[in-house]
């Protein structure tokens, strides 16, 4: 879907996916693109690139699910990354494995840690870093001494992404994923749409009517799913 391919598989699926790169310890990592970081690809050679190498990439998104139907192409399933996540952390949990919390604003994953590990009992905390720190060389060398299963990297789009995949040769994780405001969900410093609204894949409205600056943000929809449109035209 312009120049990104997703995997078709479920949440489910995704998340015993992750378990077995988990146990591969290589270090891979797993990125969520919607319809705006798909169509920021399209001109943003390093996101394109940190796309394309990714072991896993989840359709998250209403419009990336629209997409795919546009274009002959259906997706079983949308995976919002903080349900991947949450899922995840269930799995981790049950093992006894570890995650880190990397980005946010400082304090924020302390918080959203304290809250995973008061949910999901089992779930080891191997520590945390702030989005703020400024010096990669320090934030790898917390994260390579802790040695996680599992690295969450929330620095938002698309800077979470090219981060994984320059870094990802220099981190002893198991696995990691770019899952964006997660963090402040988790820590409640922010909120997702009430369940009547996912229901309806009306988040991205809830969102904007909460946050009218992101108007601008929305007006990428638009544009993606004329952009798959032509594509699906070209194909034909």
């Amino acid at each position: 879907m312009l120049g990104v391919g997703f995997d078709n598989i479920t949440a489910g699926e995704a998340v015993e996916q992750a378990m077995t790169l988990i146990s591969d310890g290589r270090g891979q990592y797993v990125v969520t693109p919607n319809p705006e970081i798909v169509w920021l690809s399209r001109k943003n050679d390093g996101l394109k690139q940190s796309l394309r190498e990714a072991s896993l990439v989840l359709p998250d998104g209403i419009g990336v699910i629209y997409g795919a139907k546009t274009l002959g192409r259906p997706l079983r399933e949308r995976i919002p990354g903080i349900e991947f996540a949450e899922q995840l952390f269930a799995r981790l949990a049950a093992d006894g494995k570890s995650v880190f919390m990397y980005g946010a604003k400082p304090g924020v994953a302390d918080v959203a840690a304290a809250a995973m590990a008061a949910k999901y009992p089992g779930l080891v905390i191997a520590g945390t870093a702030d989005g703020y720190v400024g010096d990669d060389s320090i934030v790898i060398e917390r994260i390579n001494a802790a040695k996680p299963d599992f690295l969450m990297v929330c620095l938002g789009a698309p800077k979470q992404e090219i981060w994984m995949a320059q870094n990802a040769d220099s981190l002893d994780v198991g696995l990691m994923a770019g899952l964006g405001g997660s963090l402040d969900v988790f820590a409640g410093t922010a909120e997702r749409a009430p369940e009547s609204w996912r229901r309806l894949n009306l988040e991205w409205l809830y969102r904007l009517v909460k946050q009218p600056r992101r108007i601008g943000r929305m007006m990428k929809l638009p544009l993606f799913m004329l952009a798959v449109f032509v594509q699906r035209l070209r194909r034909q």
